[in-house]
């Protein structure tokens, strides 16, 4: 007989629903180890209350843009981040955090390190070492383990609690069975899987699947090769469905883009669209002028603000075609959630609009290009008829399919129209799409103007993203290609009359961040910024040079920009302007380099990347940050660019003070710390 359910409070804080799926999975698990896990979303604060928490706390948390908490941990954040609190304040509080984050980007796992280290100044201790999940790698290398874990810590955590019982040996027996047992049920009920008829089949050797696999001398993302088509499988538990979904009849009406319930939204003309690149340029950069004028709509250099976009009409077709919905397409979706469901907490997304068209979810509220994650593959399986692909998907999101996984799905990219077309039998209920596809998330852009410069306008540049699926099909980005394919008649055409054709698109404002230009004038900067990390700084650039022309009395410090490409010929952007800066002052340092240009193509020997060139003015560079206090910005790649960057201040801080990397580091971290080193960067 099992001890008594121990219960825990478990936060998650999420962006893009990562977090909350991790933390509903640990939620589950909880439940086969005999724990009882109270599930909120940390900006739920009137749901919890961490100071007056008595038992173990659970966080789980992502980390969002170049180092940031998501959105829904700002206001936790900054409550805890009060300097007022006392230093023991969360004395009686005893935690575990797992982290998720990016190591391609700069700050990995800082939203997760953020919480931690806060909550340990106030007093709070760890019963659990942090995770630091990658997402680089693979999440689940780190979240799989870090929760097997969890249920060892967390038991030791209760059966430390009753010591003071004086029955220290009985409760650690007891509980030691408890765990015991549980877990001996966890794996009977793993190795488990409910068909369509509701039997109960063991996933072992004996496989219906294991007879091709030998004929396969390589495995992919349909087939599989042993050992594991012979294996015996741990297939996560059933993920409990919630949505009960029923279609309606509707009128001819189109419901339009979604709301975003957060901000508002402004619908604008494109009134100005520009080839930046040459077409001999391996990526197309753009360049979109929007009118503003006749909205509230405003900005700041530094700025980025988010367009919203659909997916793309022929993928959404093929969904209906695949899932038989295309005669139903125009039908209004009713939602609701199921009586009975087993999901704690089940409520109806807030990101699918009442009386939405099943056409409008599907183009509007969901992201279909969303890589499967493993609860997905483990619900599909219920939808799956024929035998080999059933088995097939149950080594996928297996324990013992995890390399599979991370191979054929994650690392490929693929998403459920993938998963469709390699499993034909699979035909999943719309409401199963909708209960694990997260929400179509609007595209961030930044800003390449300035509204001093250009009122009533905004502009903003961006590459056309392709690249190939699993198969080697072509396919552009979301957003970018979108955008590319609503501009191209205005790409072609040669008439200059405005109202030829201005296509509008929807778009809103992004939190504010510290991306910004100093406040005052005469403190120097240095921007870094190849390829299309050039945009902010052109704005930057055009508001200096109105405030120089208004304000002929005030002092200005110099200006740096280092910019990069790989062609002078094919997409050196904004040469043009950048040269007129240079000629009227407004840019006092132009330092430009091309990474595939020869010498001979350019006429002088350059430095291949902009971190190169860097360490060329290790010496004004230095002089600039430690002893003018002045700015450094950098936006662009983030995955070698952004790294390469910061190695390169590492160096000239080494070489110029005549410190170890360590000191150097330091100086770096303070620089942040005081908003004077400050990055916009994307993977």
């Amino acid at each position: 007989m099992c001890c008594k359910t121990n219960r825990f409070l478990l936060l998650y804080a999420s962006q893009k629903g990562q977090a909350q799926a991790i933390a509903e999975e640990i939620e589950q698990q909880g439940k086969e180890h005999g724990f009882e896990a109270d599930l909120h979303c940390i900006s739920e604060s009137d749901k919890y209350s961490l100071i007056n928490e008595k038992d173990p706390v659970v966080i789980v948390i992502s980390t969002t843009g170049t180092g940031e908490p998501p959105d829904t941990a700002i206001k936790f954040v900054k409550e805890i981040n009060d300097k007022t609190l006392p230093q023991d304040y969360f004395s009686h509080l005893r935690y575990g955090l797992l982290g998720l984050g990016d190591s391609e980007y700069t700050f990995f796992c800082n939203g997760g390190k953020i919480v931690d280290r806060r909550l340990q100044e106030l007093g709070a201790q760890r019963f659990c070492e942090m995770g630091q999940a990658d997402d680089a790698v693979g999440l689940e290398l780190v979240v799989e383990p870090w929760i097997a874990n969890l249920w060892v810590a967390l038991n030791q955590e209760f059966a430390s609690k009753k010591e003071d019982t004086n029955h220290n040996e009985k409760s650690a027996s007891v509980c030691t069975c408890t765990v015991s047992n549980s877990c001996i049920a966890s794996k009977i009920e793993h190795l488990k899987i409910e068909d369509s008829e509701g039997k109960t089949n063991i996933l072992s050797k004996s496989n219906v699947y294991s007879e091709l696999s030998t004929r396969v001398s390589q495995p992919s993302l349909s087939q599989s090769v042993p050992p594991l088509s012979q294996s015996t499988l741990n297939v996560p538990s059933l993920p409990p469905e919630f949505l009960e979904l029923t279609f309606q009849e509707s009128s001819d009406q189109d419901p339009g883009p979604p709301c975003v319930s957060e901000t508002s939204v402004f619908q604008v003309p494109v009134i100005k669209a520009v080839q930046l690149t040459t077409d001999e340029a391996i990526k197309k950069t753009l360049l979109l002028e929007l009118d503003i004028s006749k909205t509230t709509f405003s900005y700041q250099p530094g700025d980025a603000f988010n367009v919203i976009c659909p997916n793309y009409a022929s993928e959404v077709d093929e969904l209906l075609n695949i899932l038989g919905l295309l005669e139903k397409k125009d039908f209004f979706v009713c939602l609701k959630v199921k009586a009975g469901t087993k999901k704690r907490g089940a409520t109806l997304p807030q990101h699918v609009p009442e009386k939405s068209t099943v056409k409008f979810i599907l183009t509007w509220c969901l992201e279909i290009r969303a890589v499967v994650k493993k609860a997905f593959l483990r619900s599909l399986i219920e939808y799956t008829i024929d035998v080999g692909e059933k088995r097939r998907l149950q080594e996928l999101c297996s324990k013992q399919g995890s390399s599979d996984y991370n191979s054929f799905i994650r690392d490929a990219g693929v998403c459920l129209l993938d998963l469709l077309y390699a499993f034909p039998s699979c035909k999943p209920p719309l409401s199963l799409l909708i209960e694990h596809l997260p929400k179509l998330q609007a595209r961030p852009y930044s800003v390449a103007s300035s509204n001093l410069f250009q009122p009533g306008k905004v502009t903003f540049i961006f590459n056309v993203t392709e690249f190939a699926s699993h198969v080697g099909q072509l396919r552009r980005g979301v957003c970018t290609g979108w955008l590319a394919n609503l501009v191209a008649p205005m790409l072609q055409s040669s008439t200059k009359d405005d109202g030829f054709f201005n296509p509008k698109i929807s778009i809103s404002s992004r939190p504010t961040n510290n991306f910004h230009l100093p406040d005052n004038p005469s403190i120097p900067f240095i921007m870094v910024g190849p390829g299309s990390g050039i945009a902010p700084f052109i704005g930057f650039l055009q508001h200096r040079q109105t405030l120089r022309e208004n304000h002929k009395d005030w002092i200005f410090g110099e200006t740096w920009l280092f910019f990069g490409c790989r062609h002078k010929a094919r997409d050196y952007l904004f040469e043009d302007e950048l040269r007129l800066f240079v000629e009227n002052g407004t840019l006092t340092h132009l330092n430009v380099c091309f990474s595939r240009d020869t010498p001979a193509m350019v006429q002088t020997a350059t430095p291949k990347y902009v971190q190169d060139n860097l360490r060329l003015f290790s010496e004004e560079i230095n002089r600039i940050l430690l002893q003018d206090k002045g700015y450094f910005y950098v936006c662009g790649d983030a995955k070698n660019m952004a790294k390469d960057v910061n190695d390169a201040l590492v160096d000239i801080l080494t070489a110029e003070k005549g410190v170890d990397k360590l000191d150097a580091l330091n100086i770096l971290a303070t620089l942040r710390e005081e908003k004077r080193y400050l990055q916009d960067i994307w993977a």
